[in-house]
């Protein structure tokens, strides 16, 4: 059984539903779909992490590290799209107040302010759960921004779609399992981590990439988290673009563990969209083994 944050309409339900003909299990928050593979209620679950306008999900972010150990087992990416749904007989001029997920309001924002400039927008906990609460009858929220998906679901009208801002945004979902096996390396793979500076100093962070750029890795996301231990004191998280099993990227994280307090490791795994890296010369893991040959014919002991 897989888990997903919810409830059933929800972008991360048709995430789920693109791996597995499994229903799933849904749960009310991130933290609690994370919960569930810890206690071993379900094998594993997806759960967004991030989207190509808002960027970065903060609950999945911090939730990942916030426990027992987790592994990211693999990514999807899913073509996001709203509509403004409403209880029948409801017009568009009519709607005062519309319920709906965060970076949903935020991806809409110019569109509600054209539209229905006068409508007061509250955020809940998944644009689906916003469907099924202005579905009910008694409800006090006219209007719910979600996915047709979910309008449909619910028994909803359409009273306006595609009126997200940005044309062409997606939710990239990755799905968490138990600490185990890696997947195999594809070569065309991804790995997410997150580092713990020893102390902040001016380049602690240029020292960070550096781990990185000197061994050919690129980073296709980095942002940083507060470590909640004080005001200033913040991780990084990151994703790069390779597999733990490549030596370019083994070595930036040996690198990364010498000189960082921690180094979480969350995981290597395929990339939705199949895109492999561009390894430059020298990168290559035969260009470290033939230098690792090298050293040894001197007479260095490491390999």
């Amino acid at each position: 059984m897989l888990g997903y944050l919810g409830p059933a309409g929800t972008f991360t339900h048709q995430a789920l539903q693109t791996i597995s003909d499994d229903e799933g299990l849904p749960f009310s928050s991130v933290a609690e779909t994370l919960e569930a593979v810890r206690r071993g209620q379900v094998e594993a679950a997806v759960v967004p992490i991030e989207n190509s306008v808002e960027g970065g999900v903060s609950a999945t972010l911090d939730k990942l590290i916030d426990g027992e150990p987790l592994l990211i087992t693999g990514e999807i990416i899913i073509p996001v799209e709203f509509g403004l749904y409403a209880r029948a007989g409801m017009s568009l001029g009519e709607v005062r107040s519309v319920l709906t997920h965060g970076h949903a309001a935020a991806q809409c924002r110019d569109w509600l302010a054209t539209m229905i400039p006068d409508a007061q927008v509250t955020e809940a906990g998944s644009t689906a759960g916003a469907a099924r609460e202005v579905a009910d009858p008694d409800s006090r929220y006219d209007a719910a921004i979600c996915a047709r998906i979910a309008g449909r679901l619910y028994g909803l009208d359409e009273l306006a779609h595609s009126i997200e801002d940005t044309p062409g945004a997606v939710t990239r979902f990755v799905v968490v399992s138990p600490p185990g096996k890696l997947p195999r390396r594809t070569g065309a793979d991804k790995t997410t981590l997150v580092a713990y500076m020893h102390e902040d100093h001016p380049g602690a962070l240029l020292e960070i990439l550096q781990q990185f750029a000197v061994r050919g890795v690129n980073l296709c996301r980095i942002e940083s988290r507060p470590t909640k231990t004080f005001l200033g004191s913040y991780c990084f998280s990151m994703d790069a673009e390779g597999h733990l099993a490549d030596r370019r990227l083994a070595e930036a994280l040996l690198g990364l563990r010498r000189i960082c307090r921690d180094v979480v490791f969350l995981g290597s795994y395929a990339r939705a969209d199949k895109q492999p890296p561009d390894v430059r010369e020298g990168f290559a893991d035969a260009d470290f083994l033939e230098a690792a040959t090298w050293l040894r014919s001197l007479g260095g002991e490491s390999a």
